[in-house]
């Protein structure tokens, strides 16, 4: 989970974490909705044995309020 610029929260899977924080921050290659809202900064991460429990775990954590997910990041 990332803590945007705007202190806006946003909720994504990758492959390699600190490859994609720098593409969030630094290129194109980063989400629309990051771009525009940088510098980012990971709050919480968590790690999965596969692509589909990732997809699986990101769904619930975008479908928490903004309060659950801030105590989740506690």
């Amino acid at each position: 989970m990332l803590k945007c610029s705007d202190e806006t929260l946003y909720t994504g899977i990758t492959t390699d974490l600190t490859r994609r924080i720098d593409e969030h921050n630094n290129s194109l290659k980063g989400a629309k909705y990051t771009r525009i809202r940088r510098p980012v900064e990971l709050i919480y991460s968590e790690s999965t044995k596969d692509k589909s429990s990732a997809s699986k775990r990101e769904l619930e954590i975008k479908k928490l309020s903004r309060i659950q997910k801030l105590e989740l990041v506690k």
